[in-house]
């Protein structure tokens, strides 16, 4: 596994549509866990191909393990969900408003109106079919990572942006308390 560079807002790449992924090989298993390493990395919770410059249909996420997180995300906490051409099957009408962050745009934050449950389907690492219901956070951490595989940001659709204060960059998580960074 290797750390790789993380494209920063400006980069073509996060403003493009990925392209779907055609073959479940050594090379794809690679990225997959080159991906979980740089967004471990990182402090992030989730982070899409577009973001290390490979325009491709692929998203790792993984909400927090820790004692508050086991707390407030149950059985979603700590689990690691990697999803080839992901793609949206349903989602809640009812939206809840939360703070985001994003990897690729470091020092800001912004708050965006995500729907509170959602139910996406695609593939693992080796091809198989698979399909998430997720709600919360993780619901909201899938739909910002799919939101980068189409070229879009959350600054696209946020409510307001801040930039983080001093100490909120230089935190152990690099977020905000109740943020989601990825």
């Amino acid at each position: 596994m290797a750390v790789r560079k993380i494209v920063t807002i400006g980069a073509p790449v996060l403003r493009e549509k990925a392209k779907r992924v055609r073959e479940f090989n050594a090379k794809l298993h690679q990225l997959l866990d080159d991906m979980r390493e740089t967004m471990m990395d990182a402090n992030g919770v989730g982070l899409a191909a577009p973001q290390v410059g490979i325009g491709e249909r692929i998203i790792v996420v993984r909400l927090p393990d820790d004692e508050e997180s086991i707390e407030e995300y149950g059985d979603q906490a700590g689990v690691w969900y990697e999803v080839i051409n992901p793609e949206i099957v349903k989602q809640a009408r009812d939206t809840v408003e939360g703070v985001e962050a994003c990897l690729s745009i470091p020092g800001y934050f912004g708050s965006v109106d995500r729907p509170v449950n959602t139910v996406i389907k695609g593939h693992d690492r080796d091809g198989q079919e698979i399909k998430i219901k997720a709600y919360d956070w993780l619901a909201r951490g899938f739909l910002h990572e799919i939101d980068h595989l189409n070229g879009v940001l959350y600054i696209d659709h946020a409510k307001e942006i801040w930039e983080a204060r001093k100490d909120e960059d230089e935190s152990e998580e690099g977020q905000s308390e109740g943020s989601v960074a990825s």
